[in-house]
């Protein structure tokens, strides 16, 4: 297995997020980076930087018209009379159908309520720079399977699963996992995405919510208490032509790892029945017991674990780094899954 990793992706250094009604230091720092590249080299991975391969995969997966908003928000924020240094948004539409779709304001601070869907995805000056090289990070990982590789791990970070075609939220803003599978799906007519992270991937979902080529699975704490709040629930399984291809398995808080292993029994029991071509696992890290986020109780050998069992199905897998910040555990628990991916693997 190779890591796929650009220093670039360090430079966005967001200051605070919204929670609970309060600014809070934002834990989505590039520390989270700096940890897991130790965890790297104590497992003697090699680590390689992305080339450049262009927007392409990006603009297939995102509106062309968020992708402009990314590159040139900010600029524009800091041309606003007493803007804060981190664009964030104080409106937002109440709602993106019927009437509201239709009026797309040009006024900076009314795009950034349009494309910016809480208080946990301020940009600043290097935001697009770090998306951008995550993203590139993304489809090399991608490109290395498509070459013949078992498996490949993207650290990507800042991390994307949810984003949406046209929405930042979460920390996240170009939705890595998805740029991932649409590369694989050059190749391979059907693809699977399984969310591991403590959070709904609400942004894969809606991406790929009318596709019947992709099946996204989520495990995650329920949301009727945890964010997203408003996705990730077991009734939503696609529409139209994607109707059946995604499938939530909302967890009690404070899951630990039979409970867990049981609902991803059932994931992977979906995905053979899927039979895709190739699998992207967007691996979140923020499950394990002692992540700050506190929504289940996975054990660091609860990883090994949940990754033999991924690892089974013998599908060539692009391994995305999504949540998962910074504890004492935090090096060990990616070295515990990649352990566990690569033994599985063979």
């Amino acid at each position: 297995m190779k890591a796929v990793f650009d220093p670039a992706q360090k430079a966005h250094q967001p200051k605070r997020f919204l929670v609970s009604g309060a600014w809070q230091a934002s834990p989505e720092t590039a520390e989270r980076a700096e940890i897991l590249l130790r965890a790297l080299a104590e497992l003697d991975l090699p680590v390689v930087a992305p080339p450049d391969s262009g927007a392409a995969t990006i603009a297939a997966v995102h509106d062309q018209r968020y992708l402009t908003f990314l590159q040139g928000i900010y600029p524009r924020w800091c041309r606003i009379e007493g803007a804060p240094d981190e664009v964030v948004p104080n409106v937002h539409p109440v709602s993106r159908r019927g009437e509201a779709a239709a009026g797309y304001p040009a006024s900076a601070v009314g795009q950034v309520g349009y494309h910016v869907m809480d208080g946990a995805a301020p940009i600043n000056a290097e935001t697009w720079t770090s998306a951008y090289a995550g993203a590139q990070s993304a489809i090399h990982a991608a490109d290395l399977v498509l070459g013949g590789e078992a498996l490949a791990y993207a650290l990507c970070r800042p991390p994307g699963h949810h984003a949406t075609a046209d929405m930042a939220g979460g920390f996240c803003f170009l939705n890595n996992a998805a740029i991932a599978a649409e590369r694989l799906r050059g190749r391979h007519p059907r693809v699977a995405i399984l969310d591991v992270d403590v959070h709904h991937g609400n942004g894969t979902q809606q991406i790929f919510y009318g596709r019947s080529d992709v099946l996204t699975l989520s495990i995650h704490a329920d949301p009727v208490r945890f964010y997203p709040f408003f996705w990730g629930y077991a009734a939503e399984t696609g529409e139209g032509a994607g109707e059946g291809c995604n499938l939530n398995l909302p967890l009690p808080r404070g899951t630990a790892d039979e409970a867990y292993l049981a609902k991803l029994d059932t994931a992977l029991q979906r995905i053979t029945d899927f039979a895709p071509g190739a699998l992207v696992v967007a691996l979140g890290l923020d499950a394990h017991e002692s992540d700050p986020f506190q929504g289940l109780a996975i054990t660091t050998e609860g990883f090994v674990r949940i990754a033999e069992r991924i690892a089974a199905l013998k599908l060539p897998s692009v391994i995305v780094q999504e949540g998962g910040y910074v504890s004492a555990a935090l090096g060990s628990n990616l070295k515990s899954a990649l352990r566990g991916f690569i033994r599985a693997a063979g």
